[in-house]
């Protein structure tokens, strides 16, 4: 199994390097747009239908498409890539890009907090991103406390586990 490990060194990473150059550079365009918690996390050893999940959040729905749009501009310039599919336009609460290599999840900070897909992916290896990436960590809870967002109730109403505590 071909991969390099994490900066811990506890987890390998397998993501082929043409999947880790393109979730580094839709981080990047993410964050040029001022997304909030930039994430990437290989999947490649538990999904065999892509590489890698980026995710990223705003605190509007405006937002949210124009990070999308920037990252799919940014790609496509940049590497030549096309996603297959894009869906969730029509609310632009969260819109996910399908790359093949990689799938990008774009989400209303509402959504981010509700669906927790951090919780999903966490035994993952997590993505080496470009600085600017790394800077929004921690923007989406700064944000909710300026505005005064409660989001302490992740994931409230969703089952999480068989029993239904957390997994």
């Amino acid at each position: 199994m071909e991969g390099y490990w994490t900066a811990d060194e506890s987890l390998l990473v397998t993501a082929t390097d043409r999947s880790i150059e393109l979730v580094k550079t839709a981080a990047q365009a993410a964050a040029d747009r001022l997304a909030h918690d930039i994430i990437a996390y290989d999947v490649s050893d538990v999904l065999s239908i892509t590489d890698a999940f980026l995710l990223a959040s705003a605190p509007n729905d405006r937002q949210v498409k124009s990070i999308v749009d920037e990252i799919e501009e940014r790609l496509l310039k940049e590497l030549g890539a096309k996603p297959v599919r894009r869906e969730g336009d029509r609310d632009a609460r969260w819109i996910l890009l399908d790359y093949v290599d990689i799938v990008v999840h774009v989400q209303h900070s509402e959504e981010r907090v509700f669906y927790a897909l951090e919780r999903l992916w966490k035994d993952c290896p997590e993505l080496e991103l470009p600085e600017d990436a790394l800077k929004t960590r921690g923007k989406g809870a700064e944000h909710a406390a300026l505005t005064g967002v409660d989001t302490a109730g992740h994931a409230s109403g969703l089952p999480d586990g068989p029993d239904g505590e957390l997994s």
